[in-house]
């Protein structure tokens, strides 16, 4: 159950009924949108009181009732989809949210050639990892700080937001110098400590799919993000992994319009790791822009035979030129602007 309470309660106010609520044995998260406060009630032992009792509590305006455990990143919590403004770049909106760039940053010449590439297809966000989590110990494991000093560089030249994975609560605050938005693995989609966290931070969290994670999953990982006061969230479909061994994951198109309709979060497409296999990264961005995805990740290397991560998967220049044009020509038809 959710309160939501009327603009005119102080904090005093707010402090006041939140004891009353914990009086009555409910736990109370306290989140903040848009000038009002929402009581979120969880574990109560009171189940036998109606909602119409929670309307007479003072300052509040209503109480929701939800069918899903996920509240606040419910449709029934918010009917209209949440566009994420980060320095005039609007996630979630009319727009395509492009997010282009190499798996892992290998040096500040080709970071910056990438952000070159970028720029000229007109999109506003580069991509690159600076902590690389790999399945083996002895792959490379990206350049650490240094790399996000290129990266920023690199994006300051060309006037790009930078995008770019945290993996520990450590990183948080080094890796928040340097990016606009902070990603968060599959392998941590359900590592609630550093989602804790990472709700405390004023960063747009973008929160990755978990390799064998349902919707719902994927729904109550972002509830931890929302419920600690970071609204900026968006979730990304990366595939998950089934019995098909031929790729590397199975792409679950479908993910896209479900989630658009469960919740108002934007949702982002990455055909990159959905497939593992660069011939068909492109047919399976085309397919997800016309399911209805609010932006995209794509791999791009300027030669990526020699990239030290994730070869297979990573697009050429060449590749991302044609499939920006196919793009635009889908975009037209489906009212959303590309580049």
């Amino acid at each position: 159950m959710l309160l939501i309470l009327q603009e005119k309660a102080t904090p005093k106010d707010v402090d006041a009924l939140v004891q009353k609520l914990m009086w009555m044995g409910f736990d109370v998260h306290r989140t903040v949108h848009e000038n009002k406060t929402s009581l979120s009630l969880v574990n109560s032992s009171q189940n036998e009181i109606k909602a119409e009792e929670f309307e007479k509590l003072p300052f509040v305006e209503k109480v929701l009732q939800f069918s899903h455990p996920y509240k606040l990143a419910s449709r029934e919590y918010q009917k209209k989809k949440t566009v994420i403004d980060i320095n005039g770049v609007k996630i979630g909106s009319q727009e395509l949210a492009m997010m282009v760039g190499p798996c892992s940053i290998e040096s500040k010449d080709q970071i910056m050639e990438c952000a070159k590439i970028v720029a000229s297809q007109n999109v506003k966000i580069l991509r690159g990892g600076a902590f690389k989590p790999r399945t083996s110990p002895y792959s490379f494991q990206g350049l650490g700080e240094e790399g996000l000093r290129y990266i920023r560089e690199a994006a300051d030249k060309y006037g790009l937001l930078v995008i770019t994975e945290v993996m520990d609560g450590d990183q948080i605050e080094l890796i928040s110098k340097y990016a606009d938005i902070l990603q968060v693995g599959a392998r941590n989609m359900q590592n609630f400590s550093l989602l804790k966290k990472l709700g405390k931070s004023d960063k747009a969290i973008f929160l990755k799919r978990g390799l064998s994670a349902t919707y719902k999953d994927l729904l109550m990982s972002a509830e931890y993000l929302l419920e600690r006061g970071n609204q900026n969230i968006m979730l990304c479909e990366r595939g998950i992994r089934t019995f098909e061994s031929y790729s590397r994951n199975t792409f679950d198109v479908a993910a896209i319009p479900i989630l658009a309709k469960l919740s108002h979060l934007p949702i982002i497409a990455d055909p990159s790791h959905g497939t593992g296999i660069r011939d068909i990264v492109p047919a399976v961005a085309r397919a997800s822009l016309a399911a209805g995805c609010d932006g995209m990740m794509i791999e791009m290397h300027p030669t990526p035979e020699k990239a030290l991560s994730d070869k297979d998967q990573t697009i050429s220049p060449k590749e991302f030129e044609e499939l920006m044009d196919s793009l635009r020509i889908i975009g037209s038809a489906v009212n959303i602007t590309v580049g």
